[in-house]
C-alpha cells in the first residue's frame, strides 16, 4: 500500500512534535512520533490516542471513538478519536490536538 498525499501532508504538519514515522496497519496507517504510536489515519481521517485525561476534551467537542466491525459483525471501539475538523485548518489548534494524542500515548507507556 502506497502512502497517500494526505498521509504525507499530515506527517509534515505533525513534524513539529518530533520525528513522525507512518507505518502500514491493517489497511490504514499508524503514526509514530519518536517511536511512540499515537495516531491512526483511516479513510483520510486522523484519529488520535485518548486516555482518561484527554478523553473529556474530545467528547466535549462532540467526537466519537474510532470503531470498526469485526468478522462476526460486532462493533469494536478503540481509544482513538478524530481530530476536530476545524483544527485541520488552524496550525496552532492542529498541534494542540495532536499533542493531546501524543500525551495520551506517553502516559500509556510503562515506566
Amino acid at each position: 500500500m502506497q502512502r497517500s498525499e494526505h498521509v504525507d501532508w499530515l506527517c509534515e504538519r505533525l513534524d513539529a512534535l518530533g520525528s513522525i514515522q507512518p507505518r502500514r496497519m491493517f489497511g490504514s496507517w499508524g503514526l509514530y512520533c519518536d517511536g511512540i504510536f499515537f495516531a491512526i489515519v483511516a479513510d483520510e481521517v486522523l484519529y488520535l490516542k485518548v486516555d482518561s485525561v484527554s478523553r473529556p476534551d474530545f467528547e466535549a467537542a462532540g467526537l466519537e471513538a474510532f470503531s470498526y466491525s469485526t468478522k462476526d459483525g460486532r462493533q469494536q471501539s478503540l481509544s482513538y478519536f478524530p481530530m476536530p475538523e476545524a483544527a485541520l485548518d488552524d496550525e496552532r489548534e492542529f498541534l494542540s490536538w495532536a499533542r493531546r494524542g501524543l500525551g495520551a500515548a506517553l502516559r500509556a507507556r510503562k515506566p
